[in-house]
């Protein structure tokens, strides 16, 4: 006697398809946000790119919460992530900052996007293995794709912050994409929100707090968008000095 294999679904409810919907959805605001940007709509461009990063953060949960977490969807996450943080991120701050010095700013941005999918491959691979994965419990290897996008879109958030004025030169900003870039294909160890666990008697600080960041990021939104890429750095150099020893 032997088991009969088991049969693929043929039919599927709604709301389990709402992740990869999602995921299309992530996938369609990263490509409206080189179209926005090459019609010179710079904040358009990158409220879509953190609409995508939004999105991004809630298909696999929805996923996991559904059960209806799927090969195809791994995979279309993981092409949704590069499109969205590995291409569109870069060519927009292309478009905005560094068409004058175009050969400066277009190795940066190849640089950029060729560690985003390096980064991305690294995690499939190893979120495949059956091998224990290296390095602490609740960390990365490496910052993930949508924090590197955001720390690189730094300087958009600093220039809107002060009525689009352009603060940093062009080649600071070419430096500051290759940094990130490099930062993402690391070893160095940066903290999981995922491993986050919060306690039953500070579940109420933790949404009063978050009510506070959603008032600040409607009110004040470039100004708090840099004030939190400045923190996920602060946590950064302090993952790196509180690291154990081997």
């Amino acid at each position: 006697m032997y088991d009969a294999p088991e049969k693929k679904k043929s039919e599927f409810a709604l709301i389990q398809l709402m992740p990869n919907m999602m995921t299309i959805g992530a996938i369609c605001a990263g490509l409206s946000a080189i179209r926005a940007a090459v019609y010179g709509n710079y904040t358009l461009a990158v409220m879509l790119i953190l609409l995508a990063a939004v999105l991004d953060g809630l298909d696999g949960r929805l996923a996991r919460a559904l059960h209806s977490e799927s090969k195809m969807g791994a995979e279309l996450d993981s092409l949704a992530d590069f499109l969205n943080f590995g291409v569109a991120t870069p060519m927009v701050i292309y478009l905005w900052a560094l068409q004058d010095v175009r050969g400066v700013g277009w190795i940066s941005v190849l640089v950029f996007s060729v560690c985003c999918v390096v980064r991305l491959a690294r995690f499939n691979v190893g979120s495949k293995s059956e091998e224990e994965p290296k390095g602490r419990s609740g960390y990365f290897e490496g910052i993930p794709s949508p924090a590197g996008a955001f720390l690189a879109m730094l300087p958009m958030f600093v220039s809107f912050a002060f009525d689009g004025a352009m603060v940093l030169p062009e080649l600071l900003i070419c430096l500051h994409m290759v940094v990130v870039g490099l930062l993402m294909i690391s070893h160095i160890q940066t903290w999981s929100p995922k491993a986050m666990k919060i306690s039953r008697e500070h579940v109420k600080y933790l949404l009063v707090g978050f009510a506070f960041m959603a008032a600040a990021l409607l009110t004040y939104a470039w100004t708090v968008l840099v004030v939190l890429c400045v923190g996920y750095v602060v946590m950064v150099i302090w993952g790196l000095v509180s690291k154990p020893k081997d």
